[in-house]
């Protein structure tokens, strides 16, 4: 299966950005994401933000699901730490 990505204009995902869209697909909070990834909070939500912001989306929720439409993220695999 192609890329959705590839055929559309987004700005590059950061690995941090990816892997915090994949913790919350999974419905983890911030804070619990920020622990998993050695971050705070605070860097988390900014980094939940950056996503949405590129994505074009008002949600972190929202956010996370398009990043798996799109083939940026995947719900099966471990979220990079």
């Amino acid at each position: 299966m192609q890329n959705k990505a590839m055929n559309c204009e987004y700005p590059a995902i950061s690995k941090r950005e990816k892997a915090c869209l994949a913790w919350t697909a999974k419905g983890k909070s911030s804070r619990a994401i920020g622990k998993a990834l050695s971050i705070s909070e605070h860097t988390v939500n900014c980094h939940l933000r950056n996503a949405m912001r590129k994505l074009n989306c008002s949600s972190r929720m929202t956010a996370a699901l398009k990043a798996v439409e799109l083939g940026f993220i995947r719900l099966h695999d471990e979220p990079d730490l």
